[in-house]
């Protein structure tokens, strides 16, 4: 069975399982990211964002954490892998990150990059309206906070994933660069080995991390260079940043 028929399999049983759960206070249910990509690398999750017309009880989170334990055991691995947010439609319908209704109410800090996504069509329905009629348009500068955001996360784990930081870093040089944001990593990762020749050999190993393919000799290689990769980075981020973007339809 391949990945994409794995994650369809999932989705469906999300989905009718939302549907049991939730009733008439769902609104909408829709996947986004990796998956989205016919292109992309091979998937370490499955994002998604769950749109609910008023607040859940007590009783509906516990029978969601239930069907999420359901989904790790019947769907290993990827079943342990749904990571996503349960947003009341008021909130998704705001520009402001919204807070999950779920898990010690996470905030959604990647929310605009999350709607350019959905918004380009980089989704799967699996409940609920087209999101246009539901997801704002992002500004560049709340595009560029929710980028920012990214890189402090990578700077934060350059040690736990150093495989997922270079490949990130490379989508977020790209994004700031080209004010495109709306790009796996897959994809920022072929432009960055063109485009970064220096750093081929650090692309490399960590797309053939992603494919489950790296030695211990990579990792330790990637271990003592993520970090130099990470001030490259910042270095190219700073002056792109600096130019901005006046007009969001520039980006488009």
């Amino acid at each position: 069975m391949t990945i994409s028929q794995q994650v369809n399999i999932i989705a469906q049983t999300f989905a009718d399982a939302l549907k049991d759960i939730l009733g008439e206070k769902l609104y909408g249910a829709y996947i986004y990211g990796a998956v989205a990509f016919s292109d992309t690398l091979p998937t370490g999750d499955i994002d998604f964002h769950v749109i609910l017309k008023s607040s859940l009880t007590d009783n509906e989170r516990s029978k969601l954490e239930e069907l999420h334990k359901s989904l790790a055991k019947k769907f290993p691995p990827l079943g342990a892998e749904l990571d996503g947010y349960y947003i009341l439609l008021k909130d998704a319908l705001c520009k402001s990150p919204p807070k999950s209704q779920m898990w010690k109410r996470a905030t959604d800090n990647s929310w605009a990059l999350h709607r350019e996504h959905i918004l380009a069509g980089r989704h799967i329905i699996l409940y609920g309206p087209e999101p246009k009629k539901i997801y704002p348009v992002a500004t560049w500068p709340e595009i560029e906070t929710a980028l920012y955001g990214e890189l402090d996360y990578v700077e934060k784990h350059l040690q736990d994933y150093p495989d997922y930081c270079i490949l990130n870093l490379c989508r977020l040089i790209y994004s700031f660069e080209t004010k495109d944001v709306v790009v796996s990593k897959a994809q920022a990762s072929n432009w960055a080995h063109n485009a970064l020749p220096q750093w081929k050999r650090h692309i490399e190993l960590a797309s053939k991390s992603y494919a489950r393919q790296a030695t211990p000799e990579d990792r330790q290689f990637m271990l003592a260079e993520v970090g130099k990769f990470l001030e490259f980075a910042k270095g190219r981020i700073e002056p792109a940043s600096k130019k901005g973007v006046n007009n969001r339809e520039e980006t488009r």
